[in-house]
């Protein structure tokens, strides 16, 4: 680790911050927590930010004129802005939050979506996407007579950009791409997609529930409109998430819920919504969430997210390594140099879910399944997977835990 900054990055002195990760789940047995594109482990400093929200500053915010409630108020727009700085947006208000990125996807499909597609347009996406950013768009063109579009796959389970002028074209009003795949940790030519997403004059979604977490993300180079990421996937608490959206864009669109926060003015005859943000915040939030967030932000922003992307591209690079030692495994995708620190792949005579229950006893957690992402694993002939996904508190150790784990497994079954 000779090109990390070592004095931000320690991951023994890290580790010590997230209690979870010391503990046994038999006897003898530690916790090896490999299924971090799930869901991430929580540091310490966020799970006392949100006690310390509930013993002494627990109120509504926004309307309240109490002592409690401009605590709250504060805190909670501060975590707008740190979001807002962790992704190098331009405006504040251009932050809205939502329980998670999934939310925030539905929010653009609804408010922008109804309003801005019709029968014979086109929305393009790709084959790897997750459920999350695909499903939305289904129903869209369910509601609206749009149609559907995916940049495919090449066999070894990166994007065909060569497709890109066959794909996006002038009926293509959205493209909603990834910025790094659950499944393989991919990372392609986003800029690329973008660009030609531009030059026919179509707005742009990124999916940053991945990308967000592990690298340094900025929404102004990337010049997408939309950008939606999860709160639970970078150490904060489940329940938030948010939606960046440029401020011109969002102006132009309709509420997605009613009530609450989300109006300046209401009458018999009709309602004045509020500004933005808070136009698309309706009724109360997720105020202790919101500062969790915050400060998993902070914990993040002291690490630097160059940093960790260093670092996992390293124990990514050690786990490819380790994992090509065992006999009949198979990687979901071959390709090294775009991936992050997530590998789904499959051992030889043995169904992922069995695989991942074996695993389990020597206390690794890896996923088992689609991940959800179906067609995916359809396109490359696949009914599940098995993926282990490493953070910046991993280590190399557990890696070779997570070997030796499924070496056993290999034998149980009678296939070493």
């Amino acid at each position: 680790m000779s090109d990390l900054n070592t004095k931000q990055f320690d991951v023994q002195s890290i580790r010590g911050d997230f209690p979870i990760l010391h503990q046994e789940i038999s006897p003898g047995v530690p916790l090896v927590y490999l299924d971090n594109a799930a869901s991430s482990q929580k540091p310490i400093q966020v799970i006392d930010a949100i006690s310390n929200h509930y013993r002494r500053t627990n109120a509504n915010i926004h309307r309240g004129i109490h002592r409690l409630s401009e605590q709250s108020t504060v805190a909670y727009e501060q975590a707008r802005d740190k979001a807002r700085s962790l992704i190098n947006a331009k405006h504040t208000e251009e932050i809205i939050f939502t329980r998670n990125a999934t939310e925030a996807i539905n929010l653009v499909a609804w408010s922008w979506g109804n309003s801005n597609l019709a029968e014979g347009d086109e929305i393009v996406v790709t084959e790897l996407e997750h459920h999350s950013n695909l499903v939305p768009w289904q129903l869209l063109c369910d509601r609206t007579g749009a149609k559907l579009k995916y940049i495919p796959l090449k066999p070894d389970a990166q994007l065909d950009l060569s497709k890109l002028d066959s794909t996006i074209g002038p009926r293509t009003k959205l493209a909603a791409i990834s910025g790094m795949s659950n499944v393989v940790g991919s990372v392609y030519g986003v800029h690329r997609i973008i660009a030609k997403a531009r030059s026919v004059g179509s707005l742009v979604l990124a999916d940053g529930a991945q990308s967000v977490p592990h690298t340094a993300v900025d929404v102004q180079d990337l010049d997408c409109d939309f950008m939606a990421f999860s709160g639970h996937k970078m150490c904060g608490p489940t329940g938030i998430g948010v939606l960046y959206a440029k401020r011109q864009v969002l102006e132009s669109m309709s509420p997605f819920l009613g009530g609450g926060d989300m109006i300046s003015r209401v009458s018999m005859e009709g309602s004045v919504w509020n500004d933005l943000p808070w136009r698309f915040e309706a009724g109360t939030p997720a105020i202790a969430q919101a500062i969790g967030l915050g400060a998993a932000i902070d914990y993040l922003t002291d690490i630097g997210m160059e940093n960790i992307h260093h670092y996992e591209d390293q124990i990514g690079n050690y786990a490819r390594q380790a994992l090509v030692s065992l006999p009949g495994i198979s990687f979901v995708s071959p390709d090294v140099e775009n991936s992050g620190a997530t590998i789904s792949f499959t051992v030889e005579g043995v169904h992922p879910h069995d695989v991942a229950e074996i695993v389990n006893r020597d206390g690794v957690a890896i996923r088992a399944g689609h991940h959800c992402a179906m067609p995916l694993h359809r396109k490359l002939g696949l009914a599940a997977s098995c993926r282990a996904s490493m953070y910046f508190y991993n280590t190399f150790e557990e890696v070779d835990k997570l070997v030796s784990a499924l070496r056993k497994a290999q034998k149980i079954f009678g296939v070493a």
